[in-house]
Formats: structure tokens, C-alpha cells, sequence
């Protein structure tokens, strides 16, 4: 008895070690993507290769390169005998697999599976049963997160995903609601998209400034020399703004279609690279009197990187066309509201003797911050400036703040000493 309460108790104390490694190694999860289309929705699973291969019963971390090489076939109906989707009438939806594809380069190492999800005539896309049990069914151990990744009617996008639940082996089923939208909603969550895109792009904001600078004055023999007048500064920002409107549409819709790449380590480097131009131009004229062709020019790299938000969402023709529109709508909001508490105070420090040196100041932040980003996007490294002016973006307010009291004491200044001179004039 006494032999079988040892043995009793190092059994325990060997599970208890076993429990314990467990929770302190804890095994890679699943993942189901759901994007909700009009007709049908897309899925994208997310399988660890390790836990596959004890589910699928064949080795697949041996030679993992290999691995659609020798079972792709296989690990195809493999998937489709455990994902049914089910409408809330009973019927059971159409499953295709639309690519399969591997993910080596970091460890665990994952198979990617696209599944084409189609409701039968009459049942809805957002709403229905999906019963799942890859791998969990031979690992009781094993979850599976389920998240809705894209979804207009709801403004779920790729950006901010939704988790609508998590499987286990007893628990293999989940109900998926997600009707109640509106076109509309969908449609106010891409401007309020558009939006944050700027409010929180440091570059394009600073990219942004760096052309307003030097809009209220005039060139001469290479050099900005004087004031041009509230009609000049206005004209001179509208043909600015309209031409770098334009040009980030024409990308921003091209890339959103998947008609030209979309962003990548070199569009950011551009960007980067706009803004030290732009700035450089804001202390001496580069190309005065065709600012707006530059500005076409350069929104049309800034739009390559805007279309990487909505590139590839799988929408219908109308969606799309809506997301694009209201996107770029938050994006022009957000710019007229920079320029609308900027450019006043600029047009103010123009007739002050500070309006030089508010410009200089301005573009010597921007050719640092730039120069900082170039670096950082050319090597993948970050530096310390780069850093440094990327924690320093949720103050942007107040250095508008800063910029309107200097206007105002600036201003308040010159007028106390043009009555001054008025005095003495007449004394």
C-alpha cells in the first residue's frame, strides 16, 4: 500500500511538471480570418505546421519546403472534410480551396489555406453556423481564434479585426452574426479612416507643412523676397492642394484596384525624399511657379501608400468604389483642417519681420526629420531622430498652438509700434 502512495505520488508530481512545462511552453493556435463579402465570404487559415502534422498523420516538419510538393492534394480535401459552413436554414454552404501557400520564415512554421466560402441560393453571406475542427480533432489541447477581418456593412477592416470566438476540441462550432449593417456605416468608417491616416502619418502631415511654408510669398532672382498678398497666398495654396489631390487619387484609386503595386520600403523612402525637397524649396525656390507640378508629382507616391489600406479588401465594384471615395473624402477633411489652423497664422507672421525665420525653423525640422526617415527606410533600422520625431506626433497640436501665439504677439507687436511711430510722427 505504502509502495502504491509513492508511486501515486510521483505520478502526480510528474503530470503536475508536465501541466506546468505546458502552460510555460504553450502550443501555437490556429487562426480563421473571415472577410464578409456581398455573395460569399473568403477564409484564411492559419494552420501550425508542427500540429498539422499530428493531425494529418504524415511527417511535415521533416523537409516543411516540400511540403505542398508532396501532399498538396491531400492536405486540400484534408481541409475541406473538417470547415462547414452552415446557413441558419440548415443548408450547408459550397467550400472551395482557392490557394494554399507556406510561411518559413519564422518559426512556428505555418500553413496559409484561402477557402472560397459560398452560401447556397437565398441564404445570407453574414450570417451562419461554422463548424471547424482541423487539428482539434486529434489535439485536445489545441485552439483556434476566429475573428471577422473585413466586413463594409460593419466597418471591420483588415486594420482593426473583430474576434468573434475561440474553438477547442469541445467546443467545434460558432455561430457567425454579423448582419444589422449599413452601407452607410461602412461608408463613414473609411472617411473616419481617411482621417486617422493623415492624423496620425507624421510624413504626410510634415510633407503637408513643408509645402504651405513658403506659399505666402514671392520668389525673386531665387529667393523668396516679400509677401504676395491674401489673394496670391490663397490661389497659390489652391492650386498646391488641388494638384496633390489629384495626383494621390489617380495612385490611390490605381492601387486600390491592384492596377499599380502598391506601397513598399522605396514609395515610403519617396515620401521621405518629397519632404526633404519640399522643405529644401521652403528656404530657397528650387522650382517657384511650378509648385503645383511638383505637388501632382509627389501625390502621387503619397497615394501608393494610401491604396495599401484599401488594396485587395474584395469587395463588389460598388463597395470598392465607395471605399476609395470615402477614404479619400477623411483624407481631404483632415487636410483642410490642417490648413485651416495653419495658414492664418502663417498669412499673419508674413508681413512681420519673424516670417523668415519661422520659415527657416520649419524647414529645418522637416530636412532632419526627413533626412532621419530616409535613413531609417533605406536600412530598416531605426535611428534616434527618426524616433524621436515619431513620439512627438500626438503634440503636432501644440506646435500649432505655439505657431498662433507667436502670429498674434508678432503681430500685436507690430501694430504697437506702428502706433508709435504714428505718435511720434505727428508730436
Amino acid at each position: 500500500m505504502r509502495k502504491l502512495l509513492v508511486a501515486f505520488a510521483m505520478m502526480s508530481l510528474l503530470f503536475a511538471s508536465v501541466v506546468t512545462g505546458a502552460s510555460a511552453h504553450e502550443m501555437p493556435s490556429s487562426a480563421v480570418s473571415l472577410d464578409i463579402e456581398d455573395n460569399r465570404v473568403t477564409a484564411e487559415l492559419v494552420l501550425p505546421l508542427d500540429r498539422l502534422e499530428i493531425a494529418f498523420g504524415q511527417s511535415l516538419m521533416d523537409n516543411p519546403a516540400k511540403v505542398l510538393r508532396a501532399y498538396e492534394d491531400e492536405l486540400e480535401q484534408y481541409v475541406l472534410e473538417h470547415v462547414r459552413p452552415v446557413s441558419a436554414d440548415g443548408r450547408t454552404w459550397d467550400v472551395t480551396v482557392k490557394e494554399m501557400s507556406l510561411q518559413l520564415e519564422t518559426q512556428p512554421y505555418d500553413l496559409i489555406v484561402q477557402l472560397a466560402m459560398t452560401p447556397p441560393s437565398g441564404a445570407a453571406a453574414n450570417r451562419f453556423t461554422l463548424h471547424y475542427d482541423v487539428i482539434l480533432h486529434e489535439i485536445v489541447t489545441h485552439s483556434v481564434i476566429v475573428s471577422a477581418r473585413s466586413d463594409w456593412d460593419h466597418g471591420i477592416t483588415s486594420s482593426e479585426p473583430v474576434v468573434l470566438g475561440t474553438l477547442r476540441a469541445n467546443v467545434t462550432s460558432i455561430d457567425v452574426d454579423l448582419s444589422g449593417g449599413s452601407w452607410w456605416q461602412g461608408f463613414v468608417n473609411f472617411v473616419q479612416l481617411g482621417i486617422s491616416h493623415i492624423a496620425e502619418g507624421t510624413d504626410h502631415l510634415m510633407f503637408l507643412l513643408a509645402l504651405l511654408l513658403p506659399a505666402p510669398m514671392l520668389a525673386r532672382n531665387n529667393r523668396w523676397v516679400e509677401f504676395g498678398g491674401v489673394r496670391h497666398s490663397l490661389a497659390q495654396l489652391l492650386r498646391v492642394t488641388m494638384a496633390f489631390t489629384i495626383g494621390h487619387s489617380l495612385t490611390l484609386i490605381a492601387g486600390a484596384m491592384g492596377w499599380v503595386p502598391g506601397s513598399s520600403r522605396w514609395v515610403e523612402v519617396c515620401i521621405a525624399l518629397s519632404i526633404l525637397v519640399s522643405a529644401i524649396h521652403a528656404i530657397r525656390p528650387l522650382f517657384p511657379g511650378r509648385e503645383s507640378v511638383v505637388a501632382f508629382g509627389f501625390g502621387l507616391i503619397h497615394g501608393m501608400a494610401f491604396a495599401m489600406l484599401i488594396q485587395n479588401i474584395g469587395l463588389s465594384p460598388l463597395r470598392m468604389a465607395s471605399s476609395i471615395l470615402g477614404f479619400n473624402l477623411g483624407i481631404e477633411l483632415m487636410q483642410l483642417a490642417v490648413i485651416a489652423v495653419t495658414m492664418p497664422w502663417l498669412l499673419l507672421l508674413s508681413v512681420t519681420r519673424l516670417a523668415a525665420s519661422i520659415r527657416l525653423l520649419g524647414a529645418s525640422l522637416s530636412i532632419v526629420a526627413s533626412a532621419a526617415w530616409i535613413v531609417e527606410r533605406i536600412t530598416a533600422a531605426s535611428n534616434p531622430v527618426a524616433a524621436a520625431v515619431n513620439r512627438a506626433t500626438p503634440y503636432a497640436g501644440w506646435l500649432i498652438v505655439t505657431l498662433a501665439l507667436t502670429a498674434i504677439s508678432a503681430t500685436g507687436w507690430r501694430m504697437l509700434a506702428r502706433n508709435a511711430n504714428k505718435t511720434s510722427t505727428v508730436g
